[in-house]
């Protein structure tokens, strides 16, 4: 009777089990996340989600990665049909699009108020604001700043511990620290020179500003920089490659590839590049802020930001909003910071004196606080006339004036498609 007992308590509890199970992976929620793959990126967001895990036993976070060059595709194939992810990684940059396309909905006013974001996070992050509401919202933000090899300047009779301070020393330095072959080819550029890097943003929210000029009307509707002042901004820009040969597009694949190999002794790139470069052999390298001009300063900021899907409801909607939070957090902050970076999004942890005065970090923070974020209505498709603006002006010998007007037509028609005129 005892053996029997025995029996039928044990089969009693492996049904429980069964039973207990059966809840419990009915409670597990999935949620997929999607993010272009960086190296760095991907092998942080995979401990965070770690973590995540750890404190929301509940949920599950599928993360998942795509090139690039094809992540835009994928998202438009996906989104719509209802099968890509929850939680998205996106670039500001693209934010009308995506809502233009239904791929977004706004994060829950109750979970991300307003007011509350813009108390916290830098005043950039309102690119990711539409109609009064919030979108996304990012880890880190990014701003750029002058990367110079410390070698390099000594080698050239300049002090490492002076970088250009503006933009009259920026010509000067990188005069003295071009190296040429017997043939006068470039064999170390004074300056990387880059349009299809961070060339197009140093060109339109830098040194346009720093020549008077509002790149778009207020209402961002209208292109605004066809000045002479403009005209004046870009010669200058373009006199580097064409007048100066201090550098040109293309030396040495691109101006990172150069910076990295110690054939550019300068050049301005975000602060996305700090893990690159401090994994880099040999590479002896100081951040400065960006050069003034008249003693105006300006910088251009950017960000990827974390949405959430149109299609994503229910308990996927609140798993998400809860790990969208997360990778929000200032805890997280810190991590990417060190692990990444990037600087954070919230001014409680970017605004730390040690961040403040770091070495590298300190001067894309200081270069926050007068820094824009462009508010494209189709990234690549301005980025892509401000290459053509400036490598027509190189190859045919245009003139600032003649490039910046030809420039503004191509850029206000994509503006005129995208706004219905």
């Amino acid at each position: 009777m005892v053996q029997r007992n025995t029996r039928i308590m044990g089969l009693l509890a492996g049904v429980a089990g069964l039973v207990w199970s059966a809840g419990a992976a009915a409670q597990t929620v999935e949620i997929t996340y999607w993010q272009y793959f960086l190296k760095e990126k991907e092998a942080v967001v995979n401990e965070l989600i770690a973590e995540f895990e750890k404190e929301n036993p509940g949920i599950k976070v599928k993360h998942e990665t795509f090139p690039y060059a094809n992540y835009g595709t994928k998202v438009a194939s996906s989104v719509p049909a209802g099968v890509g992810p929850d939680v998205i990684n996106l670039f500001y940059g693209w934010l009308p699009q995506y809502l233009k396309g239904g791929y977004l909905q706004p994060l829950p006013e109750k979970e991300f108020p307003a007011a509350e974001v813009e108390k916290d996070f830098f005043d950039l992050v309102k690119a990711a604001k539409v109609d009064g509401k919030y979108y996304a919202l990012p880890t880190a933000v990014r701003s750029l700043a002058l990367f110079y090899n410390k070698d390099l300047f000594t080698k050239a009779g300049l002090d490492p511990a002076k970088p250009p301070a503006t933009l009259q020393d920026y010509l000067d330095y990188s005069l003295k620290m071009t190296e040429r072959d017997g043939k006068g080819n470039i064999v170390v550029a004074g300056s990387a020179v880059h349009p299809a890097g961070q060339g197009q943003h140093f060109i339109r929210e830098v040194l346009f500003r720093q020549w008077g000029v509002t790149p778009y009307s207020p209402d961002n509707k209208k292109v605004a920089y066809n000045t002479p002042a403009g005209a004046d901004a870009f010669q200058w820009y373009l006199d580097l490659i064409t007048k100066h040969k201090v550098g040109f597009p293309g030396f040495m694949t691109d101006d990172v590839t150069a910076f990295r190999s110690g054939k550019a002794a300068m050049n301005i790139d975000g602060s996305f590049r700090l893990a690159a470069l401090n994994a880099q052999a040999g590479l002896n390298y100081g951040v400065a802020e960006l050069p003034a001009h008249n003693g105006v300063k300006s910088n251009f900021a950017s960000f990827w930001a974390h949405g959430i899907t149109s299609s994503t409801k229910g308990a996927k909607l609140e798993a998400s909003v809860k790990f969208l939070k997360y990778i929000t957090s200032e805890k997280t902050m810190k991590v990417w910071l060190a692990k990444v970076g990037e600087l954070p999004a919230r001014k409680s942890v970017a605004l730390t004196p040690e961040n403040l005065n770091h070495p590298l970090y300190g001067p894309f923070i200081k270069g926050l606080d007068y820094a824009h974020a462009t508010y494209f209505i189709d990234e690549s498709g301005q980025r892509q006339v401000m290459l053509d603006a400036v490598d027509e002006a190189v190859s045919a010998g245009r003139s600032g004036k003649d490039a910046v007007k030809a420039m503004a037509e191509r850029e206000q028609q994509l503006l005129d498609e995208f706004y219905g005129k």
